[in-house]
């Protein structure tokens, strides 16, 4: 309930009444206390729930009966930070209609002010230094109210009374443009001309809300292939920004689901069909969907209708690196990517980035969350056992998160990004210890993955004595998936993705496991295969191509050829499977994907993690659906798991780009797809059955896929098993911290701690 205006909303319904006392922030709850005629304190109780204001959510309201004091008038007394209770760190809240009126009506003195605001919008977790959140703990403490804010601040009922973010002209924050230093314009101009070389084709660096942007017309291809060699990215989608929901609908084709997704209060990124040359193809090279966004703060909206143009808006960094937040930060790493530098002085104390969002393929399955951060993090999350001792769960290394665990709740951190490099892992011991000093945290306990090489693990560095629970990565997957659902009774796990470290000394990525929280068993698992050349196969799709090819016979492997690889490199790798040097052994649906991708003519070779299987998807929503005869096959071996084979598959794509190389992506993908579902539903009903088990958890990263996840659901309810599938969190890497977290809770509450 903090930063969410409930404390004025209490001042002004008690003053309504003509109740006399006060209320607080006390450590994670609000206290009131209220003095006045029986008939005025029910008719108070009762307003706290049916009028609170749109943003709170009352989790619980104890009442007491205590001695009066005396008290006529009524007031929003200080802060207290107690440590009995652990603060709710307030998500950043999207601009409200009523600040957008006033930042588009020149009557008004907020007339085309950047940072209006008031208790229902703005800034809350990238301003907060400290909890309880006061102004006097925010960044924005350096800009002392001038007299008309402080009245609006004061006075009860007013729509900013104690709006902690609130701001004018007068005594607010500034926005101006420069470039490498030397001003080139200042408040309304600096945005006027920012908007005037956007139209130009040039490419901006805008600080926002939790960091910087890099920005350029969206409908400018030559401005998108700019933007694109200066950041590095050379073919990963990029976001694209819009003023309004009408806007959108020139650009693509949404659903009722997208729409409501697009204006909710957290304005993610949703990805949503384009339509056909509404959008440059270099926006999102090879797939059919776009990452679109509605304006969420009154810079971002001013910008926007100075630029008469939708606006790329990805973050603001060079591929693989942190995004940018502070002033010096923008100017040494973004002037040499940006024409100019769109900046502001209101400090970001905790650099955030835009979450993304997807429909999922039915009308009534709840959306896909892709990235957790802006609107939804850092709120807590539900652990169905409450932790005795604090946990700092340290996550994986793609997409990372790292959580915090004490009580019965987990605060998973806003996504961090791939620890590919030190400036990534400075980052998250930056946000660990952002996290920690606003929870008032000190772990007791590491939750850390089973592969010893992640360099998440350094994150744990200061504490090298403490306890640490070791948990498998896709047991972590599955453990986060039931934890959401509050399900502590044993399930069905399929956890879907890339590679994880397995317990067999293999890698894992395609698994059934029947698992509680404490624990897991390995019952089955598609089909291992060696990958020459390592951790490049999750690149270089066609390494993983030879790898099945050899798994499903040997014959096919050495006939291969692909498009821009040389000869040599595919004889090497056949070489290298041949001898079992450098090609360790994985179940992996990634890799599947990335192999049907190569034979089919797909793709080869990816630019970015993921690739080939969004292009993959994006063909199969296209193409005839796969009615021939099934393209897997089961493997049983008494006494180990059960393996579902997809070697009919792998031959078959072969064969249709020898025969039809121009339809065979399109096959191969409706074929796949079928294939994966058919075998994931079959497999896992047999084993529901032999196991006793009625209900099936999903998770991985594999099932951001919304057409395999949403056939893959309904053909299981169909069969009679209860579903679980990721809601709260994605169902890639940004999920394990969470789930590290609760299997470390779940060993505890067992005696089974490692």
């Amino acid at each position: 309930m903090q930063g969410v205006g409930f404390r004025p909303f209490v001042a002004t319904l008690a003053t309504r009444l003509g109740l006399g006392g006060w209320v607080r922030n006390e450590s994670g709850v609000v206290r009131v206390l209220v003095e006045g005629t029986p008939e005025a304190i029910a008719a108070f109780a009762a307003g706290l729930l049916a009028e609170a204001p749109p943003l709170a959510d009352v989790a619980a309201m104890d009442r007491r009966d205590v001695p009066p004091e005396g008290l006529d008038a009524f007031a929003i007394a200080p802060s207290v930070a107690d440590g009995a209770g652990r603060p709710v760190v307030p998500p950043d809240v999207v601009m409200c209609d009523a600040c957008a009126a006033e930042v588009a009506d020149p009557a008004d003195r907020r007339h085309r002010y950047p940072f209006t605001t008031c208790t229902d919008c703005g800034p809350r977790y990238s301003v907060i230094r400290a909890m309880p959140y006061d102004r006097a703990r925010t960044t924005l403490a350096e800009f002392p109210l001038c007299a008309a804010c402080r009245r609006e601040y004061d006075t009860p009922g007013d729509r900013r009374f104690h709006a902690e973010s609130i701001a004018c002209p007068a005594c607010g924050p500034r926005v101006w443009l420069e470039d490498r230093g030397t001003l080139l314009a200042d408040g309304d101009d600096a945005i006027r001309e920012a908007g005037r070389r956007l139209r130009l084709g040039q490419v901006l660096a805008v600080r926002g809300l939790g960091g910087f942007h890099l920005a350029c017309d969206a409908t400018n291809a030559a401005a998108v292939a700019t933007l694109r060699a200066r950041k590095r990215r050379e073919a990963k989608p990029l976001a694209v920004m819009v003023a309004s929901l009408a806007e959108a609908e020139a650009f693509a084709d949404l659903t009722d689901a997208e729409r409501r997704l697009l204006a909710s209060r957290e304005r993610p990124i949703v990805l949503v069909h384009a339509r056909a040359s509404a959008i440059p193809p270099g926006v999102a090279p090879g797939l059919a969907r776009i990452g679109l966004m509605l304006a969420y703060t009154p810079l971002h909206l001013l910008l926007l209708e100075a630029a008469c143009a939708p606006l790329v808006m990805t973050s603001g960094n060079l591929s693989d690196e942190p995004i940018a937040a502070d002033l010096a930060e923008g100017r040494e790493r973004l002037a040499p990517l940006a024409d100019a530098l769109l900046l502001h002085d209101r400090e970001i104390a905790a650099r955030i980035d835009d979450s993304v969002v997807r429909a999922a393929a039915g009308p009534t399955a709840p959306p896909i969350l892709l990235r957790r951060a802006r609107g939804f993090a850092p709120l807590p999350l539900a652990s169905p056992l409450a932790a005795t001792r604090t946990v700092l769960a340290l996550g994986a290394h793609l997409k990372h998160t790292l959580a915090w665990a004490a009580g019965p709740d987990v605060w998973v951190s806003p996504h961090i990004g791939d620890l590919d490099t030190w400036e990534t892992l400075a980052h998250a011991a930056r946000l660990r210890d952002g996290l920690a000093r606003l929870l008032g945290m000190r772990p007791a306990c590491i939750a850390a993955d089973l592969h010893a090489g992640y360099l998440s693990h350094r994150l744990a560095d200061p504490w090298p004595d403490l306890p640490r629970e070791v948990v498998q990565h896709h047991h972590a997957h599955v453990a986060a998936v039931m934890a959401e659902h509050r399900v502590v009774s044993p399930v069905l796990g399929i956890a879907y993705d890339g590679t994880g470290a397995g317990d067999d000394g293999t890698s894992w990525g395609a698994e059934f496991l029947a698992c509680d929280l404490a624990g897991y068993r390995r019952v089955g698992h598609w089909l291992p295969v060696s990958l020459p050349g390592g951790d490049r196969a999750s690149r270089e799709g066609w390494r993983a191509a030879i790898g099945y090819a050899h798994a499903s016979g040997g014959a096919l492997a050495p006939r291969i050829g692909f498009a821009d690889v040389a000869p040599e490199a595919v004889a090497q790798a056949v070489r290298q499977l041949e001898a079992r040097v450098n090609a360790p052994v994985a179940s992996s649906m990634g890799r599947l994907f990335d192999a049907v991708a190569a034979l089919s003519g797909t793709r080869v070779v990816s630019a970015y993690e993921g690739q080939a299987a969004m292009e993959l998807e994006a063909l199969a929503e296209r193409a005839a659906p796969w009615t021939g005869d099934p393209l897997w096959q089961w493997i049983e071996t008494p006494g180990a798991p059960l393996v579902v084979s997809p070697a009919p598959l792998v031959e078959r794509a072969a064969a249709w780009r020898r025969e039809a190389a121009d339809a065979a992506p399109g096959r191969a993908a409706a074929a796949l797809h079928e294939t994966v579902v058919a075998a994931t539903v079959a497999t896992a009903v047999r084993l529901c059955g032999a196991l006793g088990l009625e209900t099936v958890a999903l998770g991985g990263g594999s099932w951001q896929n919304a057409l395999l996840t949403g056939r893959v659901a309904a053909a299981l309810a169909g069969a009679g098993l209860r579903v679980l599938t990721p809601r709260a969190l994605p169902p890639n890497d940004g999920a394990i911290a969470y789930g590290q977290a609760v299997v470390a809770i779940a060993r505890e509450s067992s005696g089974n701690s490692r």
